[in-house]
């Protein structure tokens, strides 16, 4: 009679390919379907948000952003790239973009046409400067030249404008004033800051890496040579996350755009980092990632809401709201863009939390990699307890 068969040893036996078939799809259902999942943040990711958006709306305060780099590291790095010009771009925070690669200057240029198409009214010269491709052997002397005049160290930017007289060089100079450089790098992040503009000038350096980077990176993290870090996909996630949660977030009463109130000061929107607002659970309805799309107000709000817009808009919005569990509810869906003004069609939408999904990738995914690690290591303990049971009924026998 033969011996019955159990299922470690059939799993033991099992055709590996039907393994590599299980993890692929482990990977692609959670991209093409995606689930709201959340990550939570580390400080290295909060450390480098929180000295950007100390710069929101400042005229004397920017960021500069090394693109060291080529594609083979994008689907780690770019997200990183877009989340971080992003957040700048809400919330009204200058910034500066060179590469000392070849490779990485058109990454550059994409990277800011894709945030760009969300934000018409961000310009080259004014939001942002784009210093484009400059070749390695000027690294030292750009980086170090950089801290005496930003102006004559690199005296024209990608388009062949003169930097000195580009609106965004109003009130900066040198390190003092851009006083914050990120660098994102598929080998060897910050060497020529940390060694030339660190020491000298004590230039704030933040890095994003891959993530098996991460562990050459940490020592200088902590000794704090570098001020924060974003660590692969998992950094990206985490940035995008904290972006929707405060750079991106409008109350359904606030302006939408920067703007000077009465005493002359500038007021950016969004809101101000808090550990305390991460912890709120109303938060979740923020970092969804799944389609959303109806925008949810208390009267109070809709009341405010709808003093922004044209009288025609209101008298549609009015028709088109629903009540439920004491909210106003607007159903973008059940709505054509075409018969609203272009702004309170683009604040609708703000309103209903559904980020684009360009703003999302690295969430999502995280996802996939998220299922796929748990798949792995299933696979792993089930072999694992397989063999060593097969073992044992062999010394058995």
């Amino acid at each position: 009679m033969a011996e019955k068969v159990t299922f470690f040893e059939r799993i033991q036996a099992l055709d590996r390919r039907w393994i590599y078939i299980v993890v692929a799809l482990a990977i692609i259902i959670p991209l093409l379907i995606p689930y709201n999942s959340d990550n939570v943040t580390s400080p290295p990711t909060e450390n480098v948000y929180q000295m950007i958006d100390s710069f929101a709306g400042r005229e004397d305060r920017a960021i500069l952003m090394s693109f060291y780099h080529d594609a083979s590291t994008m689907p780690e790095l770019y997200p990183m790239q877009i989340a971080i010009l992003r957040h700048c771009f809400e919330r009204n925070v200058k910034v500066f973009l060179l590469s000392f690669m070849p490779t990485g200057a058109p990454i550059i240029d994409m990277a800011i046409n894709t945030v760009k198409e969300e934000y018409p009214e961000i310009k080259s010269g004014t939001d942002y400067c784009n210093f484009g491709y400059i070749p390695v052997t000027l690294a030292m002397p750009t980086v170090i030249g950089m801290g005496d005049n930003i102006a004559t160290a690199v005296p024209t930017d990608a388009e062949g404008r003169k930097t000195e007289n580009l609106p965004i060089m109003k009130g900066i100079n040198n390190y003092s004033e851009m006083n914050l450089v990120i660098e994102f790098s598929g080998s060897v992040a910050g060497g020529y800051w940390l060694t030339y503009a660190r020491p000298k000038f004590g230039t704030n350096i933040a890095v994003g890496v891959t993530a098996v980077m991460a562990a050459d990176e940490y020592p200088y993290l902590q000794t704090g040579q570098f001020i924060g870090m974003l660590t692969g996909l998992k950094g990206a996630a985490e940035y995008e996350k904290l972006v929707d949660v405060f750079a991106a977030y409008r109350a359904p009463g606030d302006v939408m755009k920067p703007y000077v109130d009465a005493n002359g000061k500038k007021v950016v929107p969004g809101r101000s980092f808090s550990s305390d607002i991460l912890k709120k659970p109303e938060i979740q309805d923020l970092i969804k990632i799944t389609t959303l799309t109806e925008a949810k107000f208390t009267p109070e709000e809709f009341a405010a809401f709808l003093k922004k817009y044209p009288a025609a808009d209101q008298e549609k919005l009015l028709q088109a709201k629903t009540e439920a569990n004491g909210k106003v509810v607007i159903d973008v869906a059940k709505l054509k863009e075409g018969n609203f003004a272009n702004t309170t069609w683009s604040d609708l939408n703000r309103m209903t939390r559904n980020t684009p999904y360009k703003f999302k990738v690295a969430r999502i995914g995280m996802n996939a990699q998220s299922v796929a690690h748990i798949m792995i290591i299933v696979f792993i303990l089930i072999g694992n307890i397989g063999y060593f049971i097969q073992k044992a009924r062999t010394a058995k026998k």
